[in-house]
């Protein structure tokens, strides 16, 4: 298998270089009001948990076909694994 034909298994969308899904998800993302939108220091650490889990492919929860970045982007979203390795922002 060649490296452009590599699966990444612990790769973010953010970090498979100039890629459309990205893009699209990144401008949606910017988009989102604040008031449910994950604060960044929560995001970065949500997006920690997820690159650690072996659940993580291509920037795809395993679990539930979710792109992670979108995921962790809203306050009121949960990791769905059990048990879950982040959960809603306080108070949502």
């Amino acid at each position: 298998m060649s490296a452009e034909n590599r699966v990444c298994r612990r790769c973010l969308l953010a970090e498979m270089g100039d890629d459309p899904y990205f893009r699209s998800i990144a401008a949606y993302i910017a988009s989102l009001p604040e008031r449910i939108r994950t604060p960044e220091p929560e995001y970065s650490r949500r997006l920690a948990a997820c690159k650690a889990c072996g659940e993580l492919v291509n920037g795809i929860c395993a679990q539930c076909g979710c792109f992670v970045e979108l995921r962790a982007a809203k306050k009121q979203n949960r990791c769905p694994a059990y048990p879950p390795k982040w959960t809603a922002c306080a108070g949502e």
